[in-house]
Order: C-alpha cells, then structure tokens, then sequence
C-alpha cells in the first residue's frame, strides 16, 4: 500500500510539470487524476472477485506491473491523451493493491475491522509523507520524466515481492484468541455472507455509496488541486521549516495526518461504533474546510489547517470499509467493498477537472470549498439519523432470514 501511495497523493508535484511540457491547462491535465481514480475503482469489483476466489498473491503481483508501468509511461508521455492512458493504466493497478490489501485486512481480523483496515488503509495516506520531499527534490534536480522512471520501477518491484506474502484465510475463518470479543466492540456485525447481487438489492448498501461519493469528492479535491490552491493563495514558494516551501510541507504533514487518521478513526469506530464516528469526522471535516477557507492565505494556517481536512476526511477508508463488512459478511468483503469503492471514482470526476474548470472560470476556489462543506454536513446527518437505524434493521433482517 505504501508503494502505490504516491500515484495518488503525489501526483500534485506534477501538474506544473505536465502542463508545461505538453503545453495543456490545468483542467486538460486533472483529466489524467480522474481517469486514474477511475481505473483505481472501476475494475475493483472484478479484481475483488478474483481475489475471493483465488487469492491475492498473483492477481496483486499484476497489480505491481501495472503501478510501474503508469509512472514509467507517464515519464514517456508526449500528448495529453497518453498521459491519460498510462496514469489510467496505473490506477488499474493501484486499485488491484488498494483492494487486495483491504480485503485481506477485513478477513483475518473481523473484531478489529476499524483497527485493522485503518492500519491498512493508513499506510496508504502516510506513504507519500516518506517520499514527498525525495520526489520534490529529485524533479527540481533531474526533472519529472527521471523521477517518474526511478520512483515507477522502485513501486512497482516493491508491489511484486511483498504481494508474494499474502494470503486467505481459511474457509470461516475466525479468532480464537479469548480477548477478541466482537460483542464488546461499539460496531454491530452480521454473521450472514451476503453475495453483491443481494448486498445491492439492500437500502443500506445505496445510502453507504452516496456518502462514500459525497465524502470522498472533497478529499480528492484537496489531494489534486493542493498545488494550484497554494500558488492562487500565495503560499506555495513562501519557505518554511527545514527548507522547505509551505507546499512541501503542507503535502508532507497531510500525508502523515492522512495515515494516522484511518487506524486512530477506526479504533474509535471499534468502540464507539461506525455511524457515530462518522457524524463526528464529517462534521469535523465540514469545520476544518470552512476555516482553511478563510485562512488559506496565512502559510501556517495554510499547512495547519489542510492538515486537518486530511485528519477528518482520510477515515473514510477504514469507516465505509468497515462497516461494509459488518453489514454484509467476510466471504466476498473484496467484491462488496470493491463495489463501494467506485463511489470515489464518480466523485473524482468533480474532484479533478470540474473543480479545476470552476476555479479557472470564476477565479476563486470559493464555490468548491463552500461544495465540500455541503457533502461533509449532509454526509454526517446521513449516517447519523438515516443510515444508523436502517443499517440495524439491515443485521436483523439478514440474521432472521438465515435463523442466526
């Protein structure tokens, strides 16, 4: 998971450097992040299935080829268009290794899903913090096209031999340990194995898939759009600590906060259950973009502030994976939560280009801001009076219906 972090949360230090070279705006360039989030979760639901049925350690090892092959053909690029192809081809791999692992997490360990998928998921969102000023460094003295060449063949020989370590469960796996008691835990879990045709047929899995495409469209926002965010306030060249531009440093702390948010948010979930936790993140999330928006413009707030929108929005991949599980079983977790997962790619499409368009056309980042205040709100009174009682009624329906 660390190893394919920085095709999404890196892909910022890029943007100027694609720009220029191909000679194309913005919005044209954030078509190749879209296209990516959309080969990450498109094909999820397909590779979940292979990896249900015949493991991870070879569908993942693929996944590898084709996270070195985005970034090595990126370096290539010539046209917009293949830009777009070979980040998309990327994406396909990334997603193959970002649902692979999640997967994996919520089978071994079903009494610690938030825990344990968090940790998972984390290392994800923290990746890029160990390479972000390597990888910025490394464009400003070798250029984009050598950085994107090493860092392609590094990640994806890295994907390769550790998806050679993973594997199932056994069949109706469960633990053994006496301290690992699903019933003292906040979140409530369905013993029934729920295949994808019947979780779609449930009200449950609809409103889940809303709020994972609300929530995930302000998180993309911020991830794509970072470095023209910064230039339009006046931060991104102001230097900082340690040398580095508030830019660097804001991508560095967010990715950091990014990965410590998924395992802290989903312990708290653990405990304190999945609807709960999710009311409190949104609407902290809701504040933390409201007060960024007011306060971009001052480089400690700048960096601050990002920081936490990353802190109270990366927890949504370990709450909706989560609680994906607990409301429709173990057996085919990939697949479900695959399908989940493609609620990001649909957000991504407003999250990349359509947000670069907006700005561009009115000038300001305004109206994109005041947008992603609206989901988080909407999204946390959803998962509080809405998808709480309807996720209960989901466990004891299914429980009833198979005499658990």
């Amino acid at each position: 998971m660390m190893a394919v972090a920085n095709l999404q949360y890196a892909w910022t230090l890029f943007t100027g450097e694609f720009s220029a070279s191909l000679h194309a705006p913005l919005p044209q360039i954030q078509i190749a992040f879209s296209t990516f989030l959309i080969g990450v979760t498109c094909l999820v639901p397909f590779d979940g299935y292979l990896i249900d049925r015949l493991g991870p350690r070879p569908i993942l090892a693929v996944g590898g080829v084709l996270v070195g092959v985005g970034w090595m053909g990126a370096a290539k690029a010539t046209t917009v268009t293949q830009l777009v192809i070979v980040y998309t081809i990327g994406g396909l791999g990334a997603g193959i290794v970002y649902g692979g692992t999640i997967g994996n997490a919520l089978k071994w360990f079903p009494d610690h899903r938030g825990l344990t998928v968090g940790l998972t998921s984390g290392a994800y969102g923290i990746g890029t913090a160990l390479t972000v000023a390597r990888i910025a460094s490394m464009i400003q003295t070798s250029g984009y096209a050598h950085t994107l060449m090493v860092w392609g063949v590094a990640q994806g020989l890295v994907v390769i031999v550790a998806a050679l370590l993973l594997e199932n469960p056994p069949p109706h796996w469960q633990p053994l340990l006496p301290n690992r008691n699903t019933e003292a835990t906040g979140a409530r879990r369905s013993a029934v194995d729920m295949t994808p045709w019947q979780m779609l047929r449930t009200g449950s899995f609809w409103l889940i898939y809303v709020m994972m495409t609300l929530m995930s469209f302000g998180g993309l926002m911020v991830t794509a759009q970072l470095n023209p965010i910064a230039r339009s306030y006046g931060v991104d060249k102001v230097v900082m600590a340690f040398g580095m531009t508030a830019l660097v440093l804001a991508i560095q702390i967010d990715r950091i906060l990014n990965g410590l948010t998924r395992p802290i948010w989903g312990w708290i979930s653990d405990h304190l259950g999945r609807e709960n936790t999710m009311f409190i993140a949104f609407t902290l999330e809701a504040l933390a973009v409201f007060l960024l928006l007011r306060l971009a413009s001052h480089p400690v707030w700048f960096i601050a502030l990002s920081g936490l929108c990353f802190f109270a929005w990366g927890e949504i991949f370990s709450l909706f994976p989560s609680i994906t599980a607990d409301l429709f079983g173990s057996k085919w977790a990939t697949t479900n939560f695959g399908i989940v997962l493609t609620g990001a790619g649909v957000a991504s499409i407003f999250a990349g280009p359509l947000a670069a368009l907006a700005s561009a056309r009115t000038g300001s980042w305004s109206s994109t801001f005041w947008a992603m205040i609206a989901c988080d709100l909407i999204s946390a009174l959803m998962a509080l009076f809405w998808l709480k009682p309807l996720a209960a009624k989901t466990v004891t329906i299914a429980q009833a219906a198979r005499g658990v």
